[in-house]
């Protein structure tokens, strides 16, 4: 298909700035030893694996297509799945402050899963929630301030931080 070529080779072209730019981002002689450069990096060789990923989707269509025929969906119902994207994402944006980050991720992916991959509800919400909950502890872990949510919603997110803690100091004091 066209979209996922000009998609390729879009991904391809912006990792590759994107890992440009990192080399010139300055390094510093004091702090962490991987320096501001480790997670942008990270997020270059992402890109280039995901455009990877997507080349070799792309090899597999093209087997499929010669075997048989899709049939495309009408351009009109891709503008109305934008659309629907595009809403939801700001429903997410509006929503993220008051409900706190693994809330609002969470509905936000698996109402995007629920219709994208329909009828596997639990993959959907396992992978949904464990994305949102090791994102947050990542994030969390690298010092990013992330929102927790209203204070009957911060609970949560301060729970979560002090289970992973406490797991933490169990491999520290068994190491």
């Amino acid at each position: 298909m066209m979209t996922d070529r000009v998609i390729f080779v879009c991904t391809i072209i912006i990792a590759a700035v994107y890992l440009y730019a990192t080399t010139l981002i300055p390094s510093l002689e004091i702090g962490d030893p991987l320096g501001p450069k480790a997670f942008p990096r990270l997020l270059g060789i992402a890109l280039l694996i995901s455009a990877g990923l997507l080349f070799l989707e792309m090899m597999k269509e093209r087997k499929q297509r010669s075997a048989e025929r899709v049939d495309e969906l009408a351009p009109w119902r891709y503008v109305g799945i934008i659309a629907g994207v595009t809403v939801w994402t700001r429903i997410y944006f509006a929503a993220f402050d008051k409900a706190g980050y693994i809330i609002a991720t969470s509905a936000y992916l698996l109402a995007l899963m629920a219709w994208f991959n329909r009828g596997k509800w639990l993959a959907n919400v396992l992978t949904t929630v464990l994305f949102s909950v090791f994102s947050y502890i990542m994030f969390v872990k690298l010092d990013v301030n992330l929102p927790r949510g209203v204070d009957s919603i911060a609970g949560l997110s301060e729970g979560i931080i002090k289970v992973v803690n406490s797991i933490i100091g169990l491999f520290k004091a068994a190491g």
